[in-house]
């Protein structure tokens, strides 16, 4: 039975995250306290004690999310993945904890990922929604033909079988949600997000991460990576960085990942990170395989 790590993203992050490990593990302490002279300012003080509020801000959210699930990661004894995936941000966990990025190098792109992204939020005002219990096909009709009519909305993460987020201008997202329940969706209501990620609205984002990305040192990982964009192993760090860079734009085929993973013979999921959110979504995709947290 082959062991699969998984790495949450945005959404997940609480006050008070990774305290009790700074203050109980050593090395643990250090990486965090280098985390803190990398970005320049004291992140952990925002983790430990921010309001919701403060952590809800992407520029820090993603770095503080990336710094729990990579620190929780480093205190796995016997760590030894035979593949990983992360949820949209979670990704550059899953590459830190595979070794094709530093702790280093993976840090800063999050921090300059999270700085564009937060960008791209204020320049197009954009949100994203939950739509339960409708057939993916139903929803990608829907959002195409109001794209169509000049109002961007997309499929933006599939997140199990009856649960897709869209992402688009904040026009787009309110018409889809009334055409959605009108369609039948149990529900389709709004995010508290900043914009609407995974979507061409991030378009800006991309270009400057881009350019991040390809400046940056990628290594030959030690076990394949399923990724948002293709649902696929990948171990050549080349397709991996462009993978990385569509991401920003393509939809998280979570769903997908997940029985590509299952398939390919992961028998036990573990959830690196804040939350448990990973571990709900992975039982409603794959009821047959073990779940757990660290």
């Amino acid at each position: 039975m082959k062991k699969a790590y998984v790495f949450p993203g945005q959404g997940s992050q609480f006050s008070g995250m990774g305290k009790e490990l700074y203050e109980s593990n050593t090395h643990a302490k250090e990486l965090f306290e280098q985390a803190n002279n990398i970005l320049g300012f004291r992140i952990t003080d925002t983790m430990f004690n921010g309001s919701e509020e403060e952590l809800k801000q992407t520029k820090i959210t993603q770095p503080a999310i990336f710094l729990h699930s990579v620190v929780l990661a480093s205190t796995i004894a016997d760590f030894n993945p035979d593949m990983v995936a992360g949820h949209s941000l979670g990704e550059f966990s899953a590459l830190v904890a595979n070794k094709t990025l530093s702790f280093e190098a993976a840090l800063k792109l999050v921090y300059q990922r999270a700085l564009a992204m937060q960008k791209a939020c204020e320049l197009n005002p954009s949100t994203m929604a939950a739509v339960l219990s409708l057939d993916d096909k139903v929803v990608e009709d829907i959002c195409q033909e109001i794209t169509n009519n000049g109002d961007v909305v997309v499929a933006a993460n599939y997140n199990c079988p009856g649960q897709l987020v869209i992402s688009g201008s904040n026009a787009g997202v309110n018409i889809a949600c009334e055409k959605l329940k009108a369609a039948g969706a149990k529900r389709a209501l709004l995010l508290p997000v900043g914009g609407a990620f995974h979507s061409p609205l991030m378009e800006p984002a991309k270009i400057e991460l881009e350019q991040a990305i390809n400046a940056t040192q990628f290594n030959q990982p030690i076990c394949p990576v399923y990724q948002n964009v293709t649902a696929k192993p990948v171990s050549d760090p080349s397709l991996i960085k462009i993978n990385l860079i569509a991401q920003l734009t393509a939809p998280v085929k979570w769903t997908q990942s997940v029985i590509q993973m299952t398939a390919d013979g992961a028998g036990h999921f573990t959830e690196v990170g804040p939350g448990k959110v990973l571990q709900g979504l992975v039982k409603k995709i794959s009821p047959t395989v073990e779940v757990a947290g660290v």
